[in-house]
């Protein structure tokens, strides 16, 4: 498998991040250790797919790889840490240093060979430094993870055991008002560190699923209520579901399809803040008519005046 994180995750290297966003989400969908436990391949293709993602899904590491200043690992190129160490330094100074750490004689002559061994070395298990052991710490990589909840999961918080890229079973609080696309960051739960150095974090991005009855808008619940003819007419008082179980409202009379009712802390909780929830009515009549509502109707016709389009004509 190539280690171009862009061949890795099937897109150019003019993809926008909504591109790269899009094409990971796919390839984490079809290749989950969950739908593979077998299958060491397809966990192989996951974690490639995963650590791809690390890469190009952060703008500054995809703009660092296209620099060539970071690898499709992550870890910074071995000429960079060069630069970085010993800019501004004379030839005799860089000679010196590369004496006392340890690495040789010829270290100031700046062969790309030479370099490339000794910073394998360096950030292998050991290095050498003044002629004593030295243990390299460093800090592990962040794991990425697609994590799909349902709507009221999402809402109300939850708990889920996932597999993370590197196979490890990991426990996620989602917490309540959790937003599609956000990302979570669990701290040490990424790659193990060399040496001594902390673990990486596991960053978490949540797809939430969409619900039939509930919509989102911000902190606010918005769902559509189907109410009878002698409901709008005479009023009522009927169930209507929220996000935290059914509560009693009180329909209106002459209430109208398309009327906006609110409820009014029946949205999301977050924190000290709670949205509302807007239930806007819909009158359904039967799919069969009876000769008895037939008849109210034309009853109704014949007495009223009444005309809904009027301001329609009015304004036009």
């Amino acid at each position: 498998m190539s280690n171009d994180p862009y061949k890795i995750l099937g897109v150019s290297k003019s993809a926008t991040q909504a591109d790269i966003k899009k094409a990971y989400r796919k390839l984490a969908k079809s290749l989950h250790p969950d739908l593979h436990p077998d299958d060491p391949g397809k966990q192989a293709e996951f974690q490639a797919v995963s650590a791809a993602y690390d890469i190009l899904g952060d703008t500054e590491k995809r703009r660092r790889f296209d620099a060539g200043e970071i690898d499709a690992s992550g870890q910074e190129r071995a000429d960079q840490r060069y630069y970085h160490q010993y800019a501004g330094q004379d030839a005799g100074a860089r000679y010196d240093q590369g004496q006392r750490a340890g690495f040789g004689p010829g270290f100031g002559g700046g062969r790309e060979e030479d370099f490339a061994d000794i910073f394998s070395e360096l950030f292998g298990q050991r290095a050498r430094r003044g002629g004593a052991a030295h243990e390299v710490h460093a800090r592990g990589n962040d794991l990425r993870y697609h994590l799909e909840v349902d709507f009221l999961d999402a809402a109300r918080g939850s708990r889920r055991a996932v597999t993370m890229p590197d196979g490890k079973s990991i426990e996620i609080a989602v917490p309540a008002g959790v937003r599609d696309g956000q990302t979570l960051r669990l701290r040490g739960k990424g790659g193990p560190g060399i040496g001594q150095g902390p673990a990486g974090d596991a960053l978490v991005t949540i797809a939430v699923r969409p619900h039939p009855v509930f919509v989102r808008d911000g902190d606010d619940i918005e769902i559509e209520l189907p109410i009878t003819f002698d409901e709008a007419v005479l009023g009522a008082r009927v169930d209507v579901p929220t996000i935290n179980g059914p509560v009693s409202m009180s329909i209106p009379k002459g209430a109208s399809s398309g009327q906006r009712l609110r409820l009014k802390g029946k949205g999301i909780a977050r924190g000290k803040t709670t949205g509302d929830q807007t239930v806007r009515l819909k009158i359904v009549l039967p799919k069969k008519i009876d000769d008895e509502m037939t008849a109210l109707a034309e009853r109704w016709k014949e007495a009223a005046s009444f005309d809904p389009r009027t301001d329609i004509r009015r304004k036009t």
